[in-house]
């Protein structure tokens, strides 16, 4: 049984745990060992505005925490509580794209649907939020997913994490149809 659902305060130590684990075991291949960490580390996260705005959710299957992800009508584009600073305005769904945020799924339940079951539901609701254009910063082992949901590379990103760690991401865009 696959369950989506708005994610809840209570669900966030869940949540950080699956991110972390998601973030070091599907990143193989993908970034070195060193840069999994630094970007696990210190941008990995939940971020507790979506959580509040109920624009993020969770998969639950067989009643266990097996995905999490969202869309924001923010103008943060990547990053944890911890990676912002002041204020997150609101973006203009008839101007700006809406974003995809914190896409992270449980290693063991990896390449089952679940990333792409999420992406839709999120894309839905940002339509019917009235934005037309998503938005994301996709990690290197998000670029399949993405690009095989109709997201095109827009441009590369690479940023730079404490111990000048170097890890590159996708700025990805893709029109959708508002309801």
């Amino acid at each position: 049984m696959i369950a989506v659902r708005h994610a809840t305060h209570a669900d966030i130590p869940a949540m950080e745990a699956l991110i972390a684990r998601s973030g070091i075991e599907l990143s193989a291949g993908f970034y070195t060992p060193e840069q999994a960490q630094a970007v696990t580390r210190y941008v990995f996260g939940v971020d507790t505005q979506l959580v509040a705005d109920q624009t993020y959710f969770v998969i639950e299957k067989d009643g266990r925490l097996a995905a999490c992800g969202g869309w924001s009508k923010r103008s943060t584009l990547f990053g944890a509580d911890r990676t912002k600073q002041g204020a997150d305005p609101l973006l203009d769904p008839a101007t700006e794209p809406a974003r995809i945020r914190a896409f992270f799924v449980e290693p063991s339940a990896a390449r089952q649907g679940l990333g792409r079951m999420l992406l839709q539901h999120c894309t839905e609701a940002a339509a019917a939020g009235g934005f037309h254009t998503l938005e994301l910063a996709a990690t290197m082992p998000g670029v399949p997913l993405y690009t095989a949901c109709g997201f095109e590379v827009v441009e590369p990103i690479e940023i730079t994490l404490q111990g000048d760690v170097k890890v590159p991401l996708s700025k990805m865009r893709k029109s959708i149809k508002a309801v």
